[in-house]
């Protein structure tokens, strides 16, 4: 395109001679409206896109220059005494009939400029146009190097804002730039992070693309698909865009493209019904019904738009319905829009056959000109209106230069009939009718203003556009962007969600994708002891010492002091296990004294019996030192209390195991051995297994004493456990080992005990007890290493409490049961079980120990161990 264009700018430029400047060679002009007047100011509108189609809605835009010229001439105060005339051509919408078609307006249908009128100024000395960007850009560099000013209506890239470049270029409509970032302002509004973009292959929507693009940058919206409109439509390759548009995850679709483009785009979506699709339409066709079908309504419903600000102009209704191809049989393009509107035929050699029906034309033309006549929307149009006045008001100002004062060389003056394009550029600042103040300075732009459309389709399928909003870029960061939501109707009935990830709730951490845009993430839950108390957090953040996250992962809390407490359920049913205990133990304590002169408490030696019980009431009251929040006395006493109760206990039950078994094997007569196994014999016994266990308590709390200490507990940390430490584990291997090892000599000599006449047959009783006390003991040591926190304060009360009620039930509930329940068995008769086999035997046993009474060659067979 550029190598034709400098072809095309070689073969337009002439050599005037040497030392001459160089002049523009004359085209013909086709396609054109002109006037005569004092200044002619030209027109480029693409009333055909393609042939014979006519743009109803260009053919608008022509006709409102014409009319904002006549406006003008008729205005005895703006430009008196000086007469506006225009020359408009059709551009066909192609850069190289625009170039062509400006061209011949800057040199009219004149002859080869040459010689000394190498000077003269060109018959168009200012332009009104390109609608499209790629042309502006392209007449733009041909015309700038001549100095010949443009003033677009519609190009809004943001390329042509380049002052050294296009430093002849001028524009009613703001930059693209300022779209861009309404675009973005608008999709971070309303959460909208995941995109698609379709834009036109050309330069107005490449460079609105890469705009919009480089405001996404800073922002956490990411596009997930990118097609460009090709300008051959290939049918092909916009079925590949729609495609990709019904396949993609991305609800809003930014569209960056003119109305042609867009219009064969939304062809092949109403083919493909593509469906849940939430449209963002730029001011190029944000506001255009002309290829609006009843079809595409459910898909382009709830459309929202960025529009250029509206205008009403009073009369311009009146002037477009005047329209008639009788009153202007000449004019051009007059047939073409006739036919257009109507879809009838003008064409001289018309036939009946014809499956186009013969205009009359006396149609109406205010009543169903469509788009043409609908001045409801002037926001294009009001762009061309102003263009106008721009350059009547520069004339104005020109008109009022005083000699020696002006902006040229030496205070030099224009000369308004003979007027050169230089000295167009230097007065564009005006204020419209309407009361728009219009600044051409610094980057020859307006001041930024959309109006924000949203396309409301009513029952009957036509379209309504409703402002909801406007971004006004004057008004300053963070303010620039207002919109009312409540008035937005969305073709769904709701706000669409448009993302490619959920957002991370609080209590868990984005993580991003691989191979993915950083808008697609996953939610990892935060770790434990780590919070997150925001939405779409990046990172978790560690606790506090001494405080750990909540279940949600939202905040950190205290973490819960954890030991074994009466609030506790397993505490109370520990304590109530461990008081009833006590309480039996103490009741049949009671019992036995009551009882104490009866021969079954006498014959179970009651002095070993009220000691036994005593001890096993401290074995279960011991338990409750091992309840509570873990302090330096408690947790010496515990272990202490415990170890000391527990030997005195099978201290007891050892002596009376041991006193039974010596009674009855020692069978010779004479044999003095019971004299080593009396009552004070038993006292000492039982004191110096005690003190072993005192001694071993005392060395263990003197040199490593058991302390309450924290420890991190529960999941990865989520509890403090305050609880005892051993302090030394030889200590409490010692108190442990020596209570085992004490209970394995009971258990062994009560089992071989086992087998001694019924009356005698306590032993069996310690048997099951001690069996019961070593296995409860023997399971203890690996549930107590496995137990975490306060359960392992629990297993050892357990344990405690298991051995300690089989003591008490296995040797106390026969007795018990006796003494209470059948008191008719409490008798000396009852204790007597000796035959004639045993009588010698029992002779021999009561020479050997004096407490047996002999009567009538007969012994009262009361257990000799137990007698009292």
């Amino acid at each position: 395109m550029w190598l034709w264009v400098m072809g095309f700018i070689v073969e337009m430029v002439s050599v005037c001679g040497a030392g001459l400047s160089c002049g523009l060679q004359a085209r013909f002009v086709s396609e054109s409206l002109y006037k005569e007047g004092d200044v002619i100011i030209g027109g480029l509108f693409p009333v055909h896109v393609e042939a014979p189609d006519v743009d109803l809605r260009s053919y608008r835009w022509l006709k409102t220059m014409i009319f904002t010229v006549e406006e003008i001439n008729r205005d005895p105060v703006l430009l008196p005494n000086i007469t506006l005339g225009y020359l408009v051509a059709d551009t066909c919408l192609a850069e190289g009939t625009t170039l062509s078609a400006a061209l011949a307006l800057v040199t009219g249908q004149e002859g080869t400029v040459l010689g000394a009128e190498c000077s003269r100024a060109p018959m168009v000395p200012v332009i009104i146009g390109d609608a499209r960007s790629s042309a502006s850009i392209v007449v733009a560099d041909t015309l700038g190097v001549f100095d010949i000013p443009m003033v677009s209506y519609f190009a809004s890239c943001a390329c042509l804002s380049d002052s050294r470049r296009f430093h002849s270029f001028l524009r009613t409509v703001p930059s693209d730039a300022f779209q861009a970032k309404a675009m973005a302002h608008l999709l971070h509004l309303l959460d909208w992070t995941w995109v698609g973009v379709v834009a036109g292959d050309d330069e107005y929507g490449k460079s609105g693309v890469q705009l919009l693009l480089k405001e996404l940058e800073n922002t956490k919206i990411c596009v997930d698909y990118l097609e460009f409109i090709p300008k051959s439509h290939s049918q092909s390759r916009i079925r590949r865009t729609v495609e990709r548009i019904q396949s993609s995850t991305a609800r809003v679709v930014v569209t960056f493209a003119i109305a042609p483009d867009i219009e064969v785009l939304l062809k092949e979506v109403v083919v493909q019904n593509v469906t849940n699709r939430q449209w963002i339409a730029t001011e190029a066709w944000s506001t255009s019904i002309l290829f609006f079908d009843p079809a595409s309504s459910s898909l382009l419903a709830g459309t929202i738009g960025f529009a250029l600000r509206r205008a009403d102009i009073q009369g311009l209704g009146a002037f477009l319905a005047q329209l008639s191809p009788v009153k202007q049989p000449n004019e051009p393009f007059v047939k073409d829009v006739w036919e257009e509107l109507f879809g009838c035929s003008l064409a001289q050699d018309w036939q009946p056959s014809s499956k186009t029906p013969k205009c009359t034309g006396s149609e109406n033309v205010e009543k169903h000109g469509r788009i043409y006549t609908d001045v409801s929307q002037l926001r294009v149009t009001y762009n061309v209106y102003k263009a106008v006045y721009a350059i009547a008001s520069a004339i104005h100002n020109m008109m009022a230069c005083q000699p020696g004062r002006g902006p040229f060389e030496n205070g030099e003056c224009p000369d308004v009939p003979q007027l050169k394009p230089r000295q167009v550029q230097t007065s564009l600042n005006f204020t419209t009718p309407v009361g728009d103040l219009v600044y051409f300075e610094g980057n020859r732009e307006p001041s930024a203003s959309y109006d924000i459309m949203n396309w409301h389709i009513d029952e009957s399928g036509a379209v309504n556009f409703v402002q909801v909003g406007q971004f006004d870029a004057a008004k300053g960061p963070g303010q620039e962007l207002n919109i009312n939501l409540e008035k937005v109707v969305w073709g769904g009935g709701w706000v669409p969600v448009s993302v490619c990830s959920a957002s991370c709730l609080p209590g868990t951490r984005k993580a991003a994708q691989k191979g993915k845009p950083v808008c697609c993430f996953d939610c990892l839950p935060c770790a434990a002891g780590e919070v997150s108390n925001m939405t779409d957090s990046t990172e978790c953040v560690r606790c506090p010492e001494r405080f750990w996250s909540n279940t949600e992962r939202t905040r950190c809390i205290p973490k819960v002091v954890e030991f074994l407490s009466l609030q506790d359920t397993m505490g109370i049913v520990l304590t109530v296990l461990s008081v009833t205990g006590a309480t039996l133990t103490t009741t049949v304590l009671a019992a036995f004294f009551h009882h104490r002169d009866t021969p079954l408490v006498r014959a179970n030696n009651s002095e070993l019996s009220f000691l036994l019980l005593v001890s096993l009431a401290l074995c279960f009251l011991c338990v409750l030192v091992f309840i509570g929040r873990p302090a330096p006395w408690n947790c010496m006493l515990r272990h202490t209390l415990f170890g000391v109760s527990f030997v005195i206990c099978i201290a007891c039950v050892l002596s009376k195991t041991v006193v039974v078994l010596v009674a009855f094997r020692a069978t010779l007569p004479g044999s003095n051995l019971m004299q080593y196994f009396g009552p004070i014999q038993q006292r000492a016994g039982i004191f110096l297994c005690t003190l072993v266990q005192v001694v071993i308590c005392l060395l263990w709390l003197l040199l490593a004493p058991p302390l309450p200490t924290e420890s991190a507990g529960g999941e990865l940390g989520a509890r403090v456990i305050l609880q005892c430490t051993m302090g030394s584990v030889v200590g409490f291997v010692l108190v442990l080992g020596y209570i085992g090892f004490l209970a394995v000599v009971c258990f062994l000599l009560a089992f071989f005990a086992r087998k001694l006449p019924d009356n005698f047959n306590e032993a069996k009783f310690i048997t099951f007890s001690m069996l019961i006390f070593c296995a409860v003991w023997i399971a203890f040591v690996p549930a107590y290493v496995s137990s975490p926190g306060k359960y392992t304060v629990a297993v050892e009360i357990f344990a405690i409490l298991a051995s300690s009620y089989g003591l008490l039930l296995c040797i106390f509930t026969p007795k018990c049961y006796i003494i209470l329940l059948k008191p008719e068995k409490n008798t000396k008769k009852n204790m007597i079980q000796c035959t004639l086999a045993y009588d010698d035997d029992c002779i021999h046993r009561y020479n050997a120990y004096s407490a047996f009474r002999f009567r009538a060659k007969r012994c009262y067979c009361s257990t000799p161990a137990m007698l009292s």
